[in-house]
């Protein structure tokens, strides 16, 4: 019979794989908070603007983003879903591999942007119209070779090793209390020794660093902890373990060392998206801004990941695109003496691909200035 230590909290590693699992994707945080969205304002139904330079025909490249792809034809690159001609009877019509043909077509008046599969601009009106009889088709291409909105590789940390979780779920885990040969950090191939209950010899573990919290003000302006942040830093297998000593191995690390404190969690796949595809922001919660610029404590500029205080509880949904606003300079009137604030500058869009109840990770698709932390977020302007 194992002993336990007095005043070491048992750990229950199936109970919390399956509370982890929950927490990773929605963070509870309390009362107070205001989770109806409030309705949105009329939106600009014009037709979207297509570029002066827009292609007539494009070749879709490696390398290619959908992002990208869709700022080629137009001015406001969020509206590719009102020209895209998704073929109703595919099961993922949005997907673009590098090869094919995309044609820029007409239809009542309207741009019409499709896959050519043959048949030319007549083909792709009749496929998105309906008006076809389809004929069993096969087409082998891997999932791996679809043209995604973004590079994945500039997400991969924070869509597959980093979550926000309540900050009382942390309070019975197991944590690195040391490394093999009195050293201070640890990395792949040594070995560590965690302090806690619950741990089972031949588990596969995952070791995360704890952040600094996430603090956000309610509507009723009290502030309050909308989560932990946690990214993980190695995998392991537990080896052995002895009274509330398990030995891990470590078998991967990633960018960084495992330390003392280190928290320490049953490893799981999430079974994340890794596809996206770009909306528009629709009745979310008024307000919102950008609380954290993630990997940096600078601003942020195209390519980085940015954390806002708006998720799931508030309507955020993965594939939500954001323009983001940098408030106006306060100056003085040189005639009157007063102090005046300039209209605010929309600068940014941004694309949310994993959300938690308050929070949500967003990629910077696009950005004229630098963006500082506050900056305020909106759905987009659908006025071009």
């Amino acid at each position: 019979m194992k002993k336990v230590l007095k005043g070491m909290p048992t750990f229950s590693a199936l109970g919390f794989k399956k509370q982890l699992l929950a927490l990773a994707i929605c963070v509870s945080v309390g009362a107070g908070i205001v989770t109806t969205a409030e309705a949105a304002p009329a939106r600009n139904v014009n037709p979207p603007a297509l570029k002066a330079s827009a292609p007539q025909v494009y070749i879709v490249k490696k390398g290619d983003t959908l992002w990208d792809i869709s700022k080629r034809f137009l001015k406001n690159p969020v509206r590719w879903p009102e020209i895209w001609a998704s073929n109703k009877h595919v099961k993922n019509p949005h997907w673009i591999f590098p090869g094919d043909r995309l044609l820029m077509c007409t239809h009542n008046g309207k741009p019409l942007i499709g896959k050519d599969e043959g048949d030319g601009c007549e083909g792709i009106i009749r496929r998105y119209t309906g008006h076809t009889k389809m004929q069993p088709q096969v087409r082998i291409e891997s999932l791996n070779n679809a043209i995604p909105v973004i590079p994945l590789d500039h997400i991969v940390k924070w869509l597959e090793r980093s979550m926000v979780i309540s900050p009382d779920a942390l309070q019975n885990t197991p944590y690195i209390v040391g490394a093999s040969d009195d050293r201070v950090l640890a990395a792949k191939g040594q070995t560590v020794y965690a302090r806690g209950n619950g741990m089972t010899v031949g588990q596969r573990y995952a070791v995360y660093r704890e952040g600094e919290p996430y603090m956000l003000t309610d509507a009723t302006g009290k502030k309050f902890n909308a989560g932990t942040e946690l990214t993980q830093v190695a995998s392991g297998i537990a080896i052995r373990g002895e009274n509330n000593i398990t030995t891990l191995e470590l078998t991967d690390t990633y960018n960084e060392e495992v330390r003392r404190s280190d928290h320490v969690l049953p490893e799981y796949d999430p079974m994340l998206p890794t596809l996206f595809y770009p909306t528009s922001a629709e009745n979310i919660t008024a307000g919102g801004s950008i609380v954290r610029v993630l990997g940096s404590i600078g601003m942020a500029a195209a390519s980085s990941v940015v954390a806002i205080d708006r998720g799931s509880l508030q309507g955020v949904q993965t594939g939500y695109v954001f323009n983001v606003n940098q408030k106006g300079q306060l100056v003085t009137d040189q005639k009157t003496k007063e102090k005046i604030h300039l209209p605010d500058q929309r600068i940014a869009n941004i694309m949310v691909f994993k959300t938690f109840d308050n929070l949500s990770y967003a990629y910077v698709l696009d950005s004229e200035l630098p963006i500082k932390v506050g900056a305020a977020i909106l759905p987009p302007l659908l006025d071009d």
